[in-house]
């Protein structure tokens, strides 16, 4: 058996998904930012959660407009979403620097990245204030995807998506792995023992 250390309270959810939050700001200018601290919170209704310190342009702007995009990138974004983790929408525009191309929302009022496979539009339905960061719970009211991502069941297949993954401590960026088995089903040997 593997002997364990304590390496203090660590944020150690490895890895993380990484996203990348849209929205426009108070003139209405499209921006981005790269986060990793983002999940699936809840199914009925079906919402994500982003998390962002209060100094972030895009804080002020969730908190002004109520609405956000979360836009998956693929890994052969990965160099345009450390730039958007990087660079302050306040005095650059991301999509121009970036070349990312940005589209309006057909639900919300925030920017769709069109690179990117799979794009969520959001609406804030609960805040919540922990510490550093603030909690953004958005209602997901369009989930668009890359028809090439799409496995022939209708669901984004991971390994044609290949979104980009975090890990928090070390800093870096990962592809996904290998398919190791089926969710819900695997288990089934061990229930009854």
């Amino acid at each position: 058996m593997a002997v364990k250390k304590n390496i203090g309270a660590e944020i150690a959810l490895y890895p993380t998904p990484l996203v990348l939050c849209g929205t426009y700001d108070a003139e209405g200018k499209a921006n981005l930012a790269t986060l990793a601290w983002v999940g699936v919170c809840c199914g009925k209704p079906p919402a994500v959660q982003v998390s962002l310190q209060r100094p972030r342009h895009t804080f002020s702007s969730i908190m002004e407009k109520g609405e956000f995009t979360v836009n998956i990138p693929s890994s052969s974004l990965v160099v345009e979403a450390d730039y958007c983790g990087m660079a302050s929408g306040r005095n650059q525009d991301k999509f121009d620097v970036s070349g990312l191309t940005s589209r309006r929302g057909e639900f919300v009022d925030a920017p769709i990245v069109e690179e990117c496979p799979i794009c969520m539009e959001c609406k804030v339905i609960h805040t919540l204030e922990i510490g550093t960061h603030v909690m953004f719970v958005g209602e997901i009211l369009a989930s668009w995807v890359n028809e090439d991502c799409l496995a022939p069941d209708g669901i984004p297949d991971p390994s044609l998506v290949s979104p980009l993954l975090f890990t928090p401590l070390r800093r870096n960026y990962h592809a996904i792995g290998d398919l190791v088995g089926g969710a819900f089903n695997i288990g089934k040997k061990l229930l009854g023992r």
